[in-house]
């Protein structure tokens, strides 16, 4: 049976390795470290449990207030930089540009955070890689794919997948991205991987598998909640405008997704 002396070293290991890898101010590694099992136990209820709360109760919620006030997570973000510029707060902020569409904000801020010890942080290495395809920036991004060791036709990481299709499709070398973009379409969730599927397969001039492919989007579409259809049905959209403008001008369906 463990005992509570080796419960409380675990929780205070696990809150540790949180505010490093979320980027809180360091302070709370000397509360957590020296007040245990308080301190452990504080930054549980404090910090980690309402991250919880909120990540699964206020999702739509947010998306609401998104849609009534759309720069209103940026200003709060803004302003949490300016009054502590932490990781964790720039990467808000980064996550907040991004959903404005202003990637090179966003990228610059990602490419920040990646100093010291987040220099080799994965979910900040993907989401500027993601801000880099946005851009065009293909050799950057495959550069930085490099780094993250994930340029493989699939990846080590599922959310990566996507990002190697789209920079080798950008890059040119189309039957990297077919590869990868095959497998997006049939492992990721949701419907984007199927989309940007449908969409590079029109300007590849391979309109029957096109439509093979927008049919299996379709099943999984109708196949979601309602509440999932809503948020998935910009990537339909994409692939619908793709069919639709033929294979010399789909990629401009992927424009109008941003």
């Amino acid at each position: 049976m463990i005992s509570l002396t080796v419960l409380a070293l675990i929780l205070a290991i696990v809150c540790c390795i949180h505010v490093v890898r979320t980027g809180r101010e360091l302070f709370w590694l000397y509360i957590i470290l020296i007040l245990q099992p308080i301190g452990a136990i504080v930054y549980l209820v404090a910090i980690i449990l309402p991250e919880l709360i909120r990540g699964r109760g206020s999702k739509f919620g947010r998306a609401a207030i998104n849609i009534l006030d759309p720069r209103r997570a940026y200003r709060e973000a803004e302003a949490e930089v300016e009054a502590s510029p932490t990781v964790f707060n720039r990467m808000k902020l980064a996550e907040a540009a991004g959903d404005l569409g202003k990637y090179d904000e966003a990228a610059a801020l990602y490419s920040a955070c990646l100093e010291g010890i987040h220099a080799d942080d994965q979910v900040l290495m993907l989401r500027y890689i993601g801000c880099l395809v946005e851009l065009k920036r293909y050799g950057e991004a495959f550069d930085m794919l490099e780094k993250l060791g994930d340029i493989g036709d699939a990846g080590r990481i599922p959310n990566a997948t996507l990002l190697i299709a789209r920079t080798n499709d950008g890059l040119g070398n189309r039957e990297a991205a077919e590869r990868a973009y095959s497998y997006a379409a049939e492992r990721l969730a949701g419907i984007e991987g199927l989309a940007r599927r449908v969409d590079f397969l029109v300007r590849d001039g391979r309109r029957a598998e096109a439509d093979d492919c927008m049919a299996a989007l379709d099943r999984r579409f109708q196949r979601m909640p309602r509440t999932f259809r809503r948020e998935e049905a910009k990537w339909r959209d994409l692939a619908v405008a793709a069919l639709k403008a033929g294979p010399l001008a789909a990629t401009a369906a992927d424009d109008r997704t941003r």
